[in-house]
């Protein structure tokens, strides 16, 4: 349950931190706004995420979690939504980090 809640917080997030860049005709103040308003429901799906994750992750774990999840929804979103492509050195970057994130997990 995490995961998704996880998951569902991040597309929020996405788009309050990303949504405006489609109405850049916009005022500043109204999109700081709207931003706002879309990242209150953020935290509501990332708080409890959190404090059940928290249950069966570390802190270090969950973070990673949600680190993987963003980048997963960031580049579907940049794709489909800003219609910005995603180039060989996005991708490599994104592997580099999944990589860091599977020695979070790792048991040595």
């Amino acid at each position: 349950m995490p995961i998704v809640l996880l998951l569902g917080s991040n597309i929020f997030m996405t788009f309050a931190w990303y949504g405006h860049l489609k109405f850049k005709q916009s005022a500043l103040w109204l999109v700081v706004l709207v931003s706002w308003g879309i990242a209150f429901f953020e935290y509501v799906l990332q708080v409890p995420a959190n404090r059940m994750g928290h249950r069966v992750y570390s802190a270090a774990e969950l973070k990673t979690i949600q680190e993987v999840i963003s980048l997963s929804v960031f580049a579907v979103f940049a794709v489909t939504y800003l219609g910005e492509p995603l180039r060989w050195n996005h991708l490599l970057g994104f592997m580099l980090i999944a990589a860091g994130a599977a020695l979070v997990f790792a048991k040595f």
